[in-house]
Order: C-alpha cells, then sequence, then structure tokens
C-alpha cells in the first residue's frame, strides 16, 4: 500500500499565494476524459467544484457557489447509496503510471465517524496517477475493497481503477477528483486566470479547460441539477432518500399519505422550490411552493402530499413535477409518472 496526499493540505498551503488562479496553461496535447462511468445529468451530477475565492468565502469558476470554502478538486455526485452499492467504476481519466494507491478504508459518513477517524486520510480509498509532463491526478472516496489498480501498474484512458464509495471525508457517496500540474492543484474547469471584462474577480476562463471536447460538452455548468424525485406512500426526510429507505415507503392504493418529493444540488439565494402533483384526471391533486432560499444551499430536499381518508387512491397516471426557479425561470426539473393499480 502506497500513501496518498491529503486530499485538502495542498490547496490550504496555496489559496493565499493565489497560484491556484494563475497557474501556467496547460501543455495542448494533456486532456481529461470523464473520470466516472455515469452519464452526467441523469444519475449523477457535480455537487462541488474548486473553490477559487482565496478567502472565506466560496466561488466556483462561473462565481456561482457550488462549492465550498477550501474545496480543492471535483465532486462528482451519485444518487444514493442503493447506486454505490450496485457499483459506479472510477475511470482513469488519462493515461499514466500509478503513483500511489489507498484501500481497506470503510465506507463510512464522517457525520457517524466524526473527522478524527479519517486524520490524515482524508482521500479514504483512492489512486495517484502520474501522467508525466508535471500532470497527475488523483481519485479519492473510493468503496473498500474496489481498488483495482497497484503502485506502478500503466493506465490508459478509461482503464477501472475502482468504484465510487464513501471512505475518507465525506457525508455521501462521490468521487473526488484532484488536478495537479507540477504539485500546484489546479480548477481543471478553467486553468487560465481571470478574463479582464469578467464581473466576478474569482471567475475564470472556461476556454483554458483540460477537459477533452466530449468531456466538455457533458460537463457543461448547471446552474442546479435534480439529483431525485419520485413517489412514496408516507412522508419522509432527506436521509429516507440518500440511504434507499424511501423504498419502504412504495406507494399503493392502500397508502397512508400519497407523497411526492424532489431533492435538488447547487440552490442559490432567492431560489424558489415547487412540487406539483397532478391527479390522473389532469387536475391539481396538490402543490407545495418552498420559501425563497435565505442563502446558497449544497442541497435541499423538498415535498408535498396528502393523508389518505377513507377511500383508496384512484387508479390511474399520477404525475409528479419538482422544479427549481431562479429569476423566475425553471433551471431544474425532473417528471416522474406513476401508475397506480385498481
Amino acid at each position: 500500500m502506497s500513501p496518498l496526499r491529503s486530499r485538502r493540505g495542498i490547496f490550504r498551503l496555496l489559496a493565499g499565494t493565489g497560484l491556484l488562479l494563475t497557474a501556467a496553461a496547460p501543455a495542448a496535447a494533456f486532456e481529461l476524459s470523464l473520470p466516472i462511468d455515469c452519464t452526467i445529468g441523469t444519475d449523477c451530477a457535480i455537487q462541488s467544484y474548486v473553490d477559487r475565492d482565496p478567502g472565506e468565502d466560496r466561488r466556483d469558476y462561473m462565481c456561482g457557489h457550488q462549492t465550498y470554502d477550501g474545496h480543492d478538486g471535483t465532486d462528482f455526485r451519485i444518487v444514493d447509496l442503493h447506486a454505490m452499492a450496485d457499483g459506479v467504476a472510477v475511470l482513469a481519466a488519462a493515461p499514466g503510471t500509478v503513483r500511489a494507491f489507498r484501500d481497506g478504508m470503510p465506507d463510512a459518513s464522517i457525520a457517524e465517524t466524526g473527522t478524527a477517524a479519517v486524520k490524515d486520510r482524508e482521500c479514504g480509498n483512492g489512486v495517484m496517477i502520474d501522467h508525466g509532463d508535471g500532470w497527475a491526478t488523483q481519485y479519492c472516496h473510493m468503496k473498500e475493497g474496489s481498488v483495482r489498480v497497484r503502485k506502478g501498474d500503466a493506465v490508459e484512458t478509461g482503464t477501472p481503477l475502482g468504484e465510487v464509495g464513501l471512505s475518507g471525508m465525506t457525508e455521501f457517496p462521490h468521487l473526488h477528483l484532484s488536478v495537479y500540474r507540477d504539485d500546484v492543484e489546479i480548477d481543471p474547469f478553467a486553468i487560465g486566470p481571470t478574463p479582464k471584462a469578467a464581473a466576478c474577480p474569482f471567475a475564470g476562463d472556461p476556454a483554458s479547460a483540460v477537459w477533452s471536447a466530449e468531456a466538455r460538452a457533458a460537463l457543461a455548468y448547471r446552474p442546479a441539477f435534480v439529483l431525485n424525485a419520485g413517489f412514496a406512500g408516507a412522508p419522509m426526510e432527506m436521509a429516507d432518500v440518500e440511504t434507499g429507505a424511501v423504498a419502504d415507503r412504495a406507494l399503493t392504493p392502500t397508502s397512508p399519505a400519497l407523497v411526492f418529493y424532489g431533492r435538488a444540488i447547487g440552490l442559490e439565494t432567492g431560489d424558489l422550490q415547487r412540487v406539483t402533483i397532478l391527479a390522473p384526471d389532469g387536475s391539481v391533486f396538490v402543490e407545495n411552493e418552498v420559501e425563497p432560499m435565505d442563502r446558497p444551499k449544497a442541497q435541499y430536499f423538498a415535498f408535498a402530499g396528502r393523508k389518505r381518508h377513507d377511500e383508496p387512491w384512484p387508479a390511474g397516471t399520477w404525475h409528479g413535477r419538482y422544479t427549481v426557479i431562479r429569476d423566475g425561470q425553471d433551471v431544474a426539473s425532473r417528471d416522474v409518472a406513476f401508475e397506480m393499480p385498481e
């Protein structure tokens, strides 16, 4: 077993110097492919980008708040623990040689174990790859027992390295990707400095991204994303969706309630969320609009529904829609249809 870098340390040492924002432009020959085997915008999404603000605030390369203070990589989030159990492959983003790896750390949220349990091992199970010419990538929070490569192994673009997990400094299953150039952690979405015309001093130049054309298209910036949405037969909390316990609340004609829920990531101050259920006859069964966000939120959960009284729920097709509204425009939504049996 070879040691991995702490997931945070280098960024914190360099954040005050501005080096993250001014690293040299990449060599034209180097580019990154998607490091995860999922469909971006369908069954996975970017939860957090690199924090480009060297102060106590947080800003991603588009000057949004889809990051947190001091975050030094890109987080690719999968939908829940069920997806993790099924297995989502972590892939080498470019050819190279494995420099270090770690496996054997348990998949456990730090909300339960505490941060001391992963001190100096914040990356969890992971792999670091040397791509030559000063470039390196690191893949963190992989599933225990899934790491498939060892130090010295040669890998190609797309080589499976392991699977997305919940090891190290994390509270949800995701892949944390760090990119290095000459031992400086950089933002793969905008390596070049802030464009002079940018309104935000911490914005980056997307034209300097190191993603391949295919990856760049898949990773186009989304103002928000609906991670989960669906029907249930009882009220629930966000933890029920993350753990998959929502499956125990399956909707049937005699369920005590009829509920539609949604969970979104990347919310900004002022965002509205609307949850609507349409009955089989097309009428609005229930609609709930959450108060505008008082501050940016990494994620938020909302639902709407009614309790059942005497009669079973009507048979037919029920429709649910969860929408995030920003400045009067729908910026993210998900529609789900459910067929209620007789």
